[in-house]
């Protein structure tokens, strides 16, 4: 099945909102960090339901934004989700970004960034658009070091990049990034049972359970634009 595909029957079903609820944990934090100015520019690499942007809007007052998504479905839900013009919604790929030259002021991708066909080529796809100074943060659950996470790839018929800390520092200074900062942004909003509540359908011991949330939560790369 294609990411299109995966994602349109997501979207369908309504998990783009459920996906929402679950990224805003952690991304708020990070989109929080971001040293975006009024007027500037953002591009959402795998937007999803588009609500990173809105709330970039609404809380550092951007200029332009543009969500790009692979999937038709979340496209068309992320349009109706949102009530101004100064936020566009695309179909597009990740290898082939639809913009100018050092034409994008940040870009932001959350819990879509492994998915791409070829990573390092979308690396230097987002090097590209950045003006200088321009920062990408890059946000994933989905990583090496976070061992509960490694079964996802079982569940979904995609293949995704499954890397460590040292290879997307590595990967983004390859690609003309300067590494800023890498860290991991632990999820304190999930609520984790008392341990007599163990095991769950989804953990066999609280341990695991805020292992996975608390010390591993998601991790934060962020590079700039020379």
């Amino acid at each position: 099945m294609s990411v299109r595909d995966e994602f349109d029957a997501w979207a369908a079903d309504g998990r783009d909102k459920g996906m929402e609820d679950r990224h805003w944990h952690t991304a708020k934090h990070a989109l929080a960090r971001m040293p975006v100015e009024e007027g500037d520019t953002v591009v959402d690499l795998g937007t999803g339901s588009g609500y990173a942007l809105r709330a970039l809007r609404d809380t550092k007052g951007i200029g332009r934004g543009f969500g790009l998504d692979g999937s038709p479905e979340m496209v068309q839900n992320a349009r109706a989700y949102t009530d101004t013009d100064d936020l566009s919604f695309l179909v597009g790929d990740f290898d082939d970004l639809p913009f100018e030259d050092d034409s994008v002021d940040h870009v932001w991708s959350m819990e879509a960034f492994y998915y791409a066909a070829d990573p390092h080529h979308t690396l230097e796809e987002v090097a590209r658009v950045l003006r200088p100074g321009g920062t990408f943060y890059c946000a994933v659950n989905y990583y090496e070091e976070n061992v509960h996470s490694h079964e996802w790839q079982d569940l979904i018929s995609i293949d995704m990049t499954r890397w460590s800390h040292a290879e997307y520092r590595e990967a983004f200074r390859d690609a003309g990034l300067h590494v800023a900062e890498q860290d991991s942004i632990a999820d304190l909003d999930i609520d984790i049972p008392a341990a007599a509540e163990f095991p769950t359908d989804d953990w066999e011991t609280r341990e695991a359970m805020v292992e996975r949330y608390r010390t591993f939560g998601t991790l934060l790369t962020v590079g700039v634009a020379p």
